[in-house]
């Protein structure tokens, strides 16, 4: 298996709580590493761009209001399959349908403020890593 990048952001809802670190540990504890992490206040600007592929949908707006209501942690994560593999660790979108020892089962409070955001596919991994790292904030 191929060692990959994935983009990962711990969430407004997981950084009031102060367990990011608590995030982190599942991460790795999944084989993920961390290469690139920063702890940001995302503007609304960046929200809006980030998430401009759900704009049409009703949740839009309530979704960019949470996401810039408190500091995230926009990380990069390495491992074997790494966009399977921390998918796997985040668990279902709602909570309640995500599988013991996930991260969201574990840790999150509801389908809206579900803990962690991933890349969804290798491709999608690649242009949310450039919307917020430099490939010099990338170090491995």
């Amino acid at each position: 298996m191929a060692v990959t990048r994935t983009f990962s952001i711990i969430k407004p809802d997981a950084t009031r709580r102060n367990i990011t670190g608590a995030v982190t540990k599942m991460l790795e504890e999944a084989g993920l590493r961390v290469i690139a992490s920063k702890r940001i206040r995302m503007s609304r600007e960046q929200a809006e761009g980030f998430y401009a592929v759900h704009a049409e949908r009703p949740f839009f707006a309530d979704l960019c209001t949470f996401m810039t209501s408190g500091p995230v942690v926009v990380q990069v994560l390495e491992g074997e399959d790494a966009v399977k593999r921390n998918r796997d660790v985040m668990g279902a979108t709602n909570p309640k349908d995500a599988a013991e020892g996930t991260i969201r089962k574990a840790l999150a409070e509801s389908i809206e403020a579900n803990t962690v955001h991933g890349s969804d596919s290798d491709e999608n991994a690649a242009t949310e890593i450039e919307f917020f790292f430099t490939p010099q904030e990338i170090v491995g």
